[in-house]
């Protein structure tokens, strides 16, 4: 567990006081919401550039080949 110590403005940690959300676990929640949002930005940036790309999708059996031919090298490192 890892202690975390923050300094805001008086008036926002008290409207944050009020809102219920200086708790630990509401704070948990907000940087765990804040993270997938993060990841998903990047998601779509990676997407947006695929497309500007003009790279063409993967089927859906190209894509079941690539994880079944990931988890066979996988295999084959861990020995």
């Amino acid at each position: 567990m890892t202690t975390l110590e923050i300094k805001l403005s008086d008036a926002l940690a008290k409207r944050a006081q009020a809102a219920g959300l200086l708790s630990s676990e509401s704070i948990e929640k907000l940087l765990a919401d804040a993270l997938r949002t993060k990841a998903y930005d990047e998601f779509l940036c990676v997407a947006e550039r695929v497309e500007v790309a003009g790279i063409v999708p993967l089927s859906e059996e190209e894509i079941e080949a690539e994880i079944q031919a990931y988890r066979i090298e996988r295999r084959g490192t861990q020995r």
